[in-house]
């Protein structure tokens, strides 16, 4: 096998991919459950191509198409300094601003289970060096790593994360399904 493509399920299904489940939890647990048969009968993958939509923190347009390599999980309470982790879920990274936001590998998406409605807190979080937010992703990364195996994300952008993240996602999915399922065939993914 040579690539295993990815989606969280429910409204974010496509026909290309298995449905993994919806934010950090379930997404981790059926991946790993689907990559430990694998690993049995001798046939993982040699790259996890996850396919979903994204929020935009900052800079970006909607409803256009980004590849990832790079994730992390950096919760409001901890980006307010509300709280603290003993776990290290927050990949060091020294991400420059100084290039234009592109749709290129340097793209990091957070995940959460939890999406961001406030402005001034996107901003805060692309000020940290990130640019998309998506729930799945670093659950995605997190468990092809601990397999070693390859990995990146294609999303597409519906929402900027503010007060109208939720309503902008709900116009835009459609037709990021459709442009992300367009995508993946002119890359040969599908």
């Amino acid at each position: 096998m040579t690539n295993l493509l990815v989606c969280a399920g429910k409204s974010e299904s496509f026909e290309f991919a298995q449905s993994i489940g919806i934010g950090l939890i379930q997404s981790a647990i059926k991946l790993t459950n689907i990559l430990t048969k694998k690993s049995i009968e001798d046939d993982l993958p040699k790259q996890i191509v996850f396919v979903g939509t994204a929020g935009i923190y900052k800079k970006g347009e909607i409803l256009e198409i980004y590849e990832s390599s790079k994730a992390s999980n950096l919760e409001i309470s901890r980006l307010l300094n509300l709280s603290y982790s003993p776990l290290n879920l927050e990949n060091p990274l020294n991400v420059s601003r100084e290039t234009s936001l592109t749709n290129s590998s340097n793209i990091v998406i957070n995940s959460s289970n939890f999406i961001t409605q406030d402005k001034n807190l996107a901003a805060k979080f692309y000020e940290n060096g990130f640019d998309l937010e998506n729930m799945e992703f670093y659950s995605v990364l997190s468990v092809a790593n601990f397999f070693k195996i390859k990995c990146k994300a294609v999303v597409c952008t519906t929402n900027f994360c503010d007060e109208n993240a939720h309503e902008m996602f709900i116009k835009n999915h459609d037709a990021a399904k459709e442009k992300l399922k367009i995508y993946m065939k002119e890359k040969g993914l599908i």
